[in-house]
């Protein structure tokens, strides 16, 4: 095996690139570049993620051959049950699911800088947060799709005084090529960097956490913040056509519905088949894995999740039975509840370094803006992850989340995800892959996947036309122009409802390592302008 040569980093913002790459520049491994990217992108990417929120980071030590997943979901606090988000009529009231401090969940994302850092990485926690408190500082530049997004947002954000004093000074709101300065993050992550855990957790930042959350009508407890802790969790590990496959556990719906749609899969030679027959048998197998996802999944620490039956090859054999090659599977056939999905506001970076250690991160605050609640003083962004809980069974809320007991709050409780980083490994070559886009995350991730296999490179791979099936509803969501006229003509005649959408989704950044010659590559969504996928160095002796 020979080593890369140099470093490579691929994220959804140029500026999170470039703070991997002077980390790895003082020495520091992908550990230490997973830390510098990801508070930057919580910094310049305020809308899809930041320290109020969470994520899931898949790794890989070189030296050990070891994979490591670390879950920083965030966890329910004790006050949010569910009756609490009805209105007085008993529906569900999405203005507080959605919007404020009682749709956010306890935040992760600030434990699992300091883990990362402490465990994996090899320079001081302060270093690697040097980029980002800068970035807050000095501040950057107003982007379109940050612009946009805040004016989609602006009602909710102007509602909090901690909000409004960063993204709405004088009560207008920052527009493109603006300079946002977040000097309250800065300070916020300079106490992380100074006091690691009880930077965030306890001290001054959590009790301007708990102070405005009680202002604001919420209530959560000094207790559940300072008891806060990632969890390392085992990967879901399984083969597809000669690659082994390391990708996200429960909490995460990614893994287990990626192993059972590509093990429904693998029989067929799908690279043979005409579009028409291959988009067919994909998405048959969609349909079955996400209905398994709405039933079966959740956070593994509260209900029995089947992870050994979803991922038997046995399973799949007998759920392939089903599947009719040439006519649709109408959903109604199986049991006929919706499937939960969470909105696409998510962020997602992959990382080889010279040494041969992989990381796959994929984080988020949930919607747009998250919560849209910033306690004043601490430039945190809340997130607004209760949305993703089932709080009332059945019921979906504006962006179709329908789930059951499986996915029900309880205090310390872990909401399900789709958010699906991931390992690819054959002879020869390495991969990580991963994308925001909510329910839709693990169709990306599954076509990427299909996509290396077929040869393509990562920027081919980032940059393929997508379809999706959810089980319900029952159609084929489409990108533009993603399936020709013909496709889709022959897909209607068997049983399919085909939706063109004139909007895209995701924002894939990806990696790979040619274990033979050393070349490393990135590829980049060349649906978001603003990330960057870059190779630095040389590999070290």
């Amino acid at each position: 095996m020979v080593k890369p040569q140099g470093t490579v980093i691929a994220s959804a913002h140029a500026l999170a690139t470039d703070a991997g790459f002077e980390v790895i520049a003082k020495g520091g491994n992908a550990f230490d570049a997973a830390v510098a990217v990801s508070a930057a992108l919580s910094v310049v990417e305020p809308v899809s993620s930041g320290l109020g929120g969470g994520g899931f980071f898949l790794l890989h030590d070189a030296k050990t051959g070891k994979d490591y997943f670390i879950d920083a979901r965030e966890t329910s606090p004790a006050s949010a049950t569910p009756e609490k988000f009805l209105d007085a009529k008993g529906n569900l009231d999405t203005g507080k699911s959605q919007d404020g401090p009682w749709s956010a969940g306890i935040p992760g994302l600030p434990a699992a800088l300091v883990y990362v850092s402490q465990k994996y990485g090899r320079l001081p926690l302060k270093t690697s947060l040097a980029p980002a408190i800068r970035l807050a500082r000095n501040g950057f530049p107003m982007y379109a799709r940050l612009a946009n997004a805040l004016q989609e947002r602006r009602d909710v954000i102007g509602r909090f005084p901690g909000s409004r004093a960063i993204f709405m000074p004088g009560g207008k709101s920052l527009t493109t090529g603006d300079l946002l300065i977040q000097t309250d993050l800065a300070d916020t992550l300079q106490l992380i960097a100074d006091k690691g855990f009880d930077g965030f957790y306890k001290g001054r930042v959590a009790r301007q956490i708990l102070d405005a959350v009680k202002q604001e009508g919420g209530h959560w407890t000094a207790e559940e913040l300072s008891s806060y802790r990632v969890k390392e969790r085992e990967p879901i590990r399984f083969n597809y056509r000669g690659w082994q496959l390391v990708t996200a556990p429960p909490p995460s719906s990614g893994g287990i519905a990626l192993a059972e749609i590509l093990q429904l899969l693998e029989p067929w030679d799908i690279k043979a088949m005409s579009a028409a027959k291959r988009t067919h048998l994909v998405v048959e197998s969609m349909r079955r894995a996400y209905h398994d996802r709405t039933f079966y999944l959740g956070d593994p620490d509260f209900v029995q999740v089947p992870q050994k039956t979803l991922l038997s090859p046995d399973y799949a054999d007998g759920l392939r039975t089903t599947i009719n090659p040439s006519k649709a599977t109408p959903s109604l056939l199986f049991p006929n509840e919706p499937t939960p999905f969470e909105h696409e506001e998510t962020t997602h970076f992959s990382i080889i370094d010279a040494q041969g250690n992989k990381v796959g991160v994929t984080q988020t605050v949930n919607l747009e803006f998250g919560s849209g609640f910033i306690p004043p003083g601490t430039g945190v962004l809340l997130n607004d992850e209760m949305d993703d809980f089932a709080l009332k069974a059945g019921t979906p809320n504006a962006f179709g989340v329908i789930g059951y007991a499986a996915n029900a709050p309880k205090p310390g409780k872990r909401m399900l995800s789709s958010m699906s980083p991931t390992f690819m490994s054959r002879p020869g070559q390495e991969v990580v892959i991963g994308t925001p886009g909510g329910s839709r995350i693990i169709t990306m991730v599954l076509l990427g996947i299909l996509g290396y296999d077929a040869g393509l490179t990562p920027q081919q791979v980032a940059a393929l036309p997508r379809y999706h099936h959810q089980w319900l509803p029952d159609e084929i969501s489409i990108e533009k122009n993603a399936l020709d006229a013909e496709t889709i003509k022959a897909l209607e005649a068997m049983g399919h409802v085909v939706k063109p959408r004139s909007s895209t989704w995701g924002n894939m950044q990806t990696v790979d390592w040619n274990t033979r010659t050393g070349e490393v590559r990135g590829g980049t969504d060349p649906r978001n302008p603003v990330g960057k996928t870059a190779v630095h160095g040389a590999s070290s002796p």
